[in-house]
């Protein structure tokens, strides 16, 4: 006789449509208050002191701002007459020539010295972090202070550069000029300035390296990889983001120098270490051509953001050939 087995219920739960997908939680109004609160020194304190002296730089460069101005209030928009004076002036292409030669020597030096040196504190050895620090006295010094006395250093007369050179039968017997030769002085300039910013590229670029995990370049030795090449293929490559933040910081830093060349030779002789930075300072506080002054700080400002895009926009092209090799 057939046996008829009656089917077993199914367990399986019946298809339901899935469940509607809730919204995010807001934050009660009051905590939202709160939060703002947190944040509004912030703004004002950036509205205050940043977003209202680039604003009024802006304006400024396109008014005729004079000393009469600051009495009486009254500053007339004047277009772009500011800015033709400016770029029309006979200085003008020296000033632009001055500044390239300073931010790209600087630049290049400090960066070369700087990863030097960071790729040599990264290693342990006795006295690592003492000397370390000895090296960040260039910029933890007042600028002024360290400007007057190389400005002291450099003399020719009684510098001990001069007399150091001399011993060493590297210059003549009267010295160098380095800060009356319109053929020196900007390079007398340059050279303090290196030497203030060694310290900004070796801290940064030893932070970057020290973030490099060990395993890499443990794996990269038994692989037989040289040392240039766990340079080349390891530490440029990962050190990226950093050398940016370095290249770009360093250039808005550099090519806005003023004090270092205002104390060291005063932007003489006849502008020789004049750069644009300094002869915006000298419009405005000097000869007291407001506009003018303006106009060339706009002009600083918009060939930052300018490198600064240029830069980054090539830093990430660089970084997407090296992801698709």
């Amino acid at each position: 006789m057939t046996q008829l087995h009656a089917a077993a219920p199914s367990t399986a739960p019946p298809d339901r449509p899935p469940a509607p997908r809730r919204p995010p939680a807001r934050a009660p109004r009051g905590d939202r208050l709160v939060q703002w609160l947190f944040v509004a020194p912030a703004v004002v304190y950036l509205l205050a002191f940043f977003g209202y002296p680039v604003v009024q730089n802006l304006v400024t460069g396109f008014q005729d701002y004079d000393t009469s101005s600051l009495y009486t209030g009254d500053a007339p928009f004047n277009g772009l007459h500011n800015y033709a004076e400016v770029l029309t002036s006979g200085r003008f292409g020296k000033l632009v020539l001055n500044t390239a030669v300073f931010t790209v020597v600087s630049m290049v030096a400090q960066f070369a010295i700087g990863f030097a040196l960071a790729l040599f504190f990264v290693r342990r050895f006795p006295l690592n972090g003492l000397v370390r620090s000895l090296l960040l006295l260039p910029w933890l010094v007042p600028m002024v202070a360290s400007a007057t006395v190389w400005r002291w250093m450099l003399d020719q007369d009684n510098g001990v550069v001069n007399r150091v050179l001399e011993a060493a039968h590297l210059a003549p017997s009267g010295g160098v000029p380095w800060l009356s030769s319109v053929h020196v002085s900007l390079y007398a300039v340059t050279l303090v300035n290196i030497w203030v910013g060694i310290p900004f590229n070796l801290v940064i670029l030893y932070s970057g390296l020290k973030e490099i995990p060990t395993e890499v370049y443990e794996a990269a030795a038994l692989d037989g990889v040289s040392g240039f090449g766990r340079l080349r293929h390891i530490t440029w490559p990962l050190l990226r983001p950093v050398v940016t933040v370095v290249v770009v910081l360093g250039f808005i830093y550099t090519v806005k120098v003023i004090d270092i060349i205002l104390v060291v030779t005063g932007g003489g002789p006849a502008d020789a270490s004049s750069t644009l930075a300094v002869d915006a300072y000298q419009l405005s506080f000097k000869t007291f051509f407001f506009g003018q002054g303006a106009a060339m700080g706009n002009i600083l400002i918009l060939v930052s953001l300018v490198f600064a895009a240029v830069h980054l926009r090539l830093n990430r092209a660089a970084g997407l050939q090296e992801d698709a090799k």
